[in-house]
């Protein structure tokens, strides 16, 4: 039984064209991810399916979680053929999940299995998959090359050395790789590893972090570092927005009762947080650099999960913090000092599609096409009704024509997919308004939007 066709999710002879004549080739810049430079520099192998698929996967991991699976068999010491069963016997169950649609593209387009992956079929599809891995099968590079990835950003934290990417730089991989700005562990000062942090954070830049002048030349050297090696990016993962008015003086002060072992307030924290985004806003809005802001998310709710596993193990989920006024805030200050960079804004709770697009529209300024963007449907939102819905709102209320598209946001090589996910999701949308005579069958000007999105918006935005 075949399950991924060519016409999957692709309604309409519309949607079919503008997919199949537009959207299938383009390549792929993939602008936010969480793959390792070093991985790619060493173009790493995988001995089996279970380790390029399963491992560091926490969708997976809490969709199996659901379907009452022993954690011993998702993150445990199981065998990897256990894990991957346990997985094959969860998908199924997955009925209305991105991750059903996901897992199958991926099998589709690497291992070129068509079929539904089931307790059943699963002997098969192991077999299938592993005799195109191991160390003599498809590598990291491979994925990314079969994927027609033309360029990615990773995320690095400013203390990181960078050396996986100084490493691609000497080769001749085609696909460009570039680090982002990732600086939320110098943000977060009431985070219990705040203090060791900056010696990190100093010895990578060579300076000996003991005040907030020290900290800011700190994050200035190493903004210069990564500006050397092609960083055009910056991001920050917040839980909310903070917005505390705060002067450099009064920054200091916080920051030095903090490195003396005090315990701060919640609105001195926010001081601190406020003083330093903005800070760090100006200095990306000088080297032309894009801003990212990921925000809205509870992390770490289950304490077993944080306790045994760490970070990003599945135990964060949507936060309902008001974002309006404290995002308005924000972009209002740095506007009225002329210094507010290219901006793109993503809430993991839909329903402040419609907060941020009306936003983003009191700030578009003609200089850039786009400038403040609402990014792609994100985590939750992730789903075929999470982009239909962001589309529609972000159609009604901004120039579709303008959005930069789908990322991964992913640690996964074979996540390149949710690119083609999202390409045909857009093209039924599209190809769905021209159908209902909501807008006129002009293969020409649609087939200019649909490149546009999925591709040269990005690669004009980013000036990549």
């Amino acid at each position: 039984m075949e399950f991924i066709t060519e016409d999957f999710l692709l309604n309409g002879s519309v949607a079919r064209t503008l997919y199949h004549n537009v959207a299938a080739d383009l390549p792929i810049i993939d602008y936010h991810c969480h793959i390792q430079a070093s991985h790619i520099a060493e173009n790493i192998s995988f001995d089996n399916l279970t380790q390029v698929w399963l491992d560091d996967d926490h969708y997976k991991w809490t969709a199996m979680r659901w379907n009452g699976v022993p954690e011993r068999l998702i993150t445990g010491d199981a065998g990897d053929y256990e894990k991957f069963l346990a997985y094959a016997e969860t998908l199924p169950a997955c009925i209305g999940n991105p991750l059903h649609h996901w897992s199958h593209l991926e099998l589709k387009k690497y291992f070129g299995y068509s079929g539904h992956l089931t307790e059943e079929t699963a002997p098969q599809v192991w077999d299938l998959a592993n005799e195109k891995l191991g160390p003599k099968g498809l590598r990291a590079r491979d994925f990314m090359l079969q994927a027609r990835v033309e360029q990615i950003c990773t995320t690095d934290d400013p203390a990181d050395d960078l050396q996986g990417h100084k490493k691609l730089t000497e080769g001749d991989f085609p696909v460009k790789v570039l680090p982002a700005f990732r600086p939320d562990k110098a943000i977060e000062i009431t985070k219990p590893g705040f203090t060791s942090y900056l010696e990190r954070l100093g010895l990578a830049a060579s300076v000996r972090i003991d005040s907030l002048d020290a900290l800011l030349q700190a994050l200035l050297c190493r903004l210069d570092d990564f500006g050397r090696l092609g960083c055009r990016i910056s991001d920050h993962g917040l839980t909310r927005i903070p917005w505390e008015s705060c002067e450099e003086k009064e920054a200091g002060e916080i920051l030095a009762r903090r490195l003396q072992g005090e315990a701060l307030s919640d609105l001195q924290a926010e001081k601190y947080q406020t003083f330093l985004l903005l800070w760090l806003a100006r200095q990306y809005a000088k080297r032309g650099w894009v801003m990212q802001l990921h925000f809205g998310v509870l992390r770490d709710l289950n304490p077993t999960l944080y306790e045994t596993l760490g970070e990003d193990a599945g135990g964060d989920a949507m936060g309902d913090i008001p974002c309006g006024e404290r995002l308005a805030g924000l972009l209002h200050s740095l506007e009225s000092e002329k210094a507010l960079p290219k901006m793109i804004l993503y809430s993991i709770n839909p329903g402040d599609n419609a907060v941020i697009d009306t936003l983003a529209g009191c700030f578009q300024n003609g200089e850039t096409r786009g400038k403040i963007q609402h990014g792609c449907a994100w985590w939750f939102n992730d789903t075929k009704i999470g982009m239909e819905a962001h589309l529609q709102t972000l159609a009604s209320l901004s120039a579709l024509g303008s959005f930069v598209g789908m990322l991964t946001d992913s640690r996964s090589f074979l996540s390149y997919t949710r690119h083609d996910y999202f390409r045909r999701i857009l093209c039924s949308y599209v190809g769905g308004l021209a159908d209902r005579g909501e807008y006129p069958k002009d293969y020409k000007r649609m087939e200019r939007i649909i490149r546009g999105i999925c591709y040269e918006n990005a690669k004009a935005y980013f000036e990549l």
